[in-house]
C-alpha cells in the first residue's frame, strides 16, 4: 500500500508532478540527470547515504518525543541573564507558533507591515517607559551584543581618543563578548570594580564612558546615582546594563542620569531555548539616537492624513550605508521583541509589577532561609539573586546536592554559590535549596567557618537546627525604589483576556 504522507514529501516538496514541471523548463529528463550535470564526478561521494526508512510524520514524532524523553528536565536557578519564564498560551498560539509572525522578515514595506511595525512600536515603548530613556531601537540579537554596541556607541559619541570603564560586575558572557569586540575594533576598554568609584585617570587616559550592571551579575542591587555623578563630572556617557522586570520596582537609569540602557527582554515571557535567541534592547537620551544600531520604528502620517508606522532615520543602517552604517553586527530578534512586547500588553503595569513583587519574595525567602541555617549572604540588597558565601570547596557540592533534587544554581568560584528565582519559583523550590546547603554544611564541624566564610563558628549547628536569626528583610533604601509610572499608553491596558488579546494580534 503506498504512503502517501511521508515527511519529506509533505514538508521539502515538490509533489512528483511539479518536479517533472521543473524538469521539463530546465531540460532534463530526470532528477538524477540534473544532478550530473550539476554536480562533478570528482567531488561527488557514490555510496548511497546510511538513513534510516522514511518516516510519516505521527512516526516522525513519537521518535523525536522518545529522544526528548531522554532529558532529564531541571529547573533553572543559575541567573546570568537567563531566567525561566511563562509564556502565555494566546502569546505561544498566536506568535510563536503562527507562521504570519514567524516566517515575516524585515518590514521594509510598511504598508504592508502596519501590524509587524506596531508590535516593534510596542516594544520600544516598553523599554523607553522601563528605562525612562526616550529612544529606543527595535531589538538587538542579545544582551551581551548589546553591551558592546554601547561601548562603540559611546566610543563614536565621543569622537576623541580615550577609555570606556567597564563594570567587573557585568554578566560573564557580556564581558567576554564586549572584550573581544573591542580589541578586534580598536575600543579602549577597561575592566573595573567601582566599589570605591571609578578611581583615578593617573594614567592619563582619558574616560569617555562607564558601563555599570544593575543588578549586578553577583546579584548585587546599589544606589547608581554617586557613580553617574562622578562619571559626568569627567565628562563621561553612562550605559547601564538592567533588567527590564527589575525596572518595575527599582529607580530607572534615566531618572540617575544615565546616557544609555541596555539588557535582555528574556524573561518577559520568552522561553529559554537552551540559552537563545533571545531579543535584546538598547534605549538612549535625546540627541543620541543617530548613533543607534539597529532598526528604528517611527511614527508618520500617509497619503490620507491618518498615522501610519515605518522604519526611522534608516540612513544609518546597513541596507543603505553598508560598511559605514552605525553598526555591521547589529542583528535583530524581531520575532522574540514581538513576544515581549505582547507579554507586557498581556499582564500591563500591574501584572508586570506583581511578577517582579512575587521573584524578589522568593530571593528573600532563599536569602532568609540560607541565613536561618548560618549561611553568610553576601548582599543585604538585591532583585532575584541571592549570593551566598561558603565554606572553601564546598561550592561544587552544594551545586550537585541541588541538581540532585532537580535544581540548577550558579557556582561562582570554590566558595560562592548564586541561587537566582524568577517568575516560576515556587516555595517548593526555594526549600529544595536551602535543604541542598543543609545537606552539605551540616556535615561540617562546627569551626568550619572560623575563617569568615559563614555567619559565625556555629554555623555547622545552625545548619542542623536552622537557629540562626536571619537579618535579611527585603527592604531597599528609598533611593533605589521606583516611583514614576510607566506603561501608560492605552495599549498596555486594553487587552487582557485571551480573547480580547487574540484579536489584537490578529
Amino acid at each position: 500500500m503506498p504512503v502517501t504522507d511521508l515527511v519529506a514529501a509533505r514538508h521539502i516538496g515538490p509533489r512528483p508532478a511539479e518536479r517533472e514541471h521543473l524538469l521539463a523548463t530546465v531540460g532534463y529528463p530526470s532528477l538524477d540527470a540534473l544532478v550530473d550535470a550539476a554536480v562533478p564526478p570528482t567531488i561527488r561521494d557514490a555510496e548511497p547515504l546510511d538513513l534510516p526508512p522514511a518516516r510519516t510524520e505521527p512516526e516522525m514524532l513519537a521518535d523525536l518525543r522518545a529522544i526528548a524523553g531522554k532529558n532529564r528536565v531541571m529547573t533553572q536557578m543559575i541567573g546570568q541573564g537567563y531566567f525561566p519564564a511563562v509564556t502565555p498560551a494566546v502569546i505561544r498560539r498566536g506568535i510563536l507558533e503562527n507562521p504570519a509572525w514567524y516566517t515575516a522578515y524585515t518590514p521594509y514595506q510598511p504598508e504592508i507591515s502596519q501590524g509587524r511595525l506596531e508590535a516593534l512600536l510596542n516594544f520600544q515603548t516598553l523599554v523607553s517607559d522601563l528605562t525612562a530613556l526616550p529612544v529606543a531601537q527595535a531589538s538587538l540579537l542579545d544582551e551581551a551584543t548589546a553591551v558592546a554596541e554601547a561601548v562603540a556607541l559611546m566610543h563614536r559619541a565621543a569622537k576623541r581618543e580615550g577609555v570606556v570603564l567597564i563594570d567587573a560586575d557585568l554578566f560573564p558572557q557580556s564581558l567576554d563578548v564586549t572584550l573581544a569586540r573591542a580589541s578586534a575594533a580598536g575600543l579602549g576598554v577597561k575592566v573595573t570594580d567601582f566599589e570605591e568609584g571609578l578611581g583615578s585617570d593617573d594614567d592619563g587616559v582619558p574616560v569617555l564612558g562607564v558601563v555599570v550592571q544593575q543588578p549586578g551579575a553577583s546579584g548585587r542591587v546599589r544606589d547608581l546615582a554617586p557613580l553617574i555623578a562622578e562619571a559626568k563630572e569627567r565628562g563621561a556617557l553612562v550605559t547601564v546594563a538592567t533588567d527590564l522586570l527589575a525596572l518595575t520596582m527599582l529607580t530607572p537609569p534615566g531618572e540617575l542620569g544615565a546616557d544609555l540602557a541596555v539588557g535582555s527582554a528574556q524573561r518577559l515571557g520568552v522561553p529559554l531555548f537552551y540559552g537563545g535567541p533571545h531579543a535584546a534592547f538598547i534605549a538612549v537620551r535625546e540627541g543620541l539616537e543617530r548613533t543607534l544600531p539597529g532598526r528604528l520604528v517611527g511614527v508618520s502620517i500617509d497619503a490620507h492624513g491618518e498615522q501610519a508606522y515605518r522604519l526611522a532615520l534608516q540612513t544609518r543602517e546597513q541596507h543603505i550605508r553598508r560598511e559605514k552604517a552605525t553598526s555591521n553586527i547589529c542583528t535583530a530578534q524581531a520575532l522574540l521583541a514581538v513576544v515581549a512586547s505582547a507579554y507586557a500588553v498581556y499582564h500591563g503595569p500591574e501584572g508586570l509589577k506583581q511578577i517582579a513583587e512575587r521573584t524578589h519574595a522568593r530571593a528573600v525567602d532563599v536569602a532568609r532561609g540560607l541565613q536561618a541555617h548560618g549561611v553568610q549572604v553576601e548582599h543585604e540588597h538585591f532583585f532575584d539573586t541571592v549570593r551566598a558565601h561558603v565554606p572553601p570547596a564546598r561550592a561544587a557540592e552544594i551545586v550537585a546536592a541541588a541538581a540532585a533534587r532537580g535544581i540548577n544554581v550558579w557556582p561562582d568560584g570554590p566558595a560562592h554559590v548564586q541561587v537566582s528565582t524568577s517568575e516560576v519559583t515556587t516555595p517548593a523550590h526555594v526549600a529544595q535549596v536551602i535543604a541542598a546547603f543543609v545537606e552539605v554544611l551540616s556535615e561540617l564541624p562546627a569551626n568550619c567557618c572560623g575563617g569568615g566564610c559563614c555567619d559565625g563558628p556555629r554555623a555547622a549547628a545552625d545548619a542542623r537546627d536552622g537557629s540562626a536569626e536571619p537579618t535579611i528583610d527585603g527592604v531597599w533604601p528609598e533611593a533605589l525604589n521606583r516611583t514614576s509610572e510607566y506603561l501608560t499608553h492605552p495599549v498596555f491596558h486594553a487587552h487582557r483576556s485571551e480573547t480580547s488579546h487574540m484579536r489584537y494580534l490578529r
